[in-house]
């Protein structure tokens, strides 16, 4: 009885460091990122549309992509374009 108590508060220690922990650390950082973006800024959006800024509102966004302007709520945002350019350097 006492070792399943141990075993499963292992599982749990384990589970956390390995899959909410770093879930968290990557919410976190998006919404930092979301928070930062300005207008100029050349973004990715969820549905993989690439885009650039024109205009920034609380909830959202108004982008540029080939001639189309689009607004989009914030949280739509995934990336910014540079970062996926060196991603893709490496």
């Amino acid at each position: 009885m006492n070792q399943q108590i141990v075993m499963l508060v292992l599982i749990l220690v384990v589970f956390y460091f390995f899959m909410i922990r770093p879930q968290m650390k990557k919410q976190k950082e998006l919404k930092k990122f979301r928070e930062s973006i300005k207008v100029g800024d050349k973004v990715v959006t969820i549905g993989g549309i690439h885009g650039k800024i024109l205009e920034l509102n609380d909830t959202t966004v108004l982008i540029n992509s080939e001639g189309s302007k689009i607004r989009l709520d914030k949280t739509a945002i995934s990336t910014s374009s540079e970062d996926m350019l060196t991603a893709t350097v490496k």
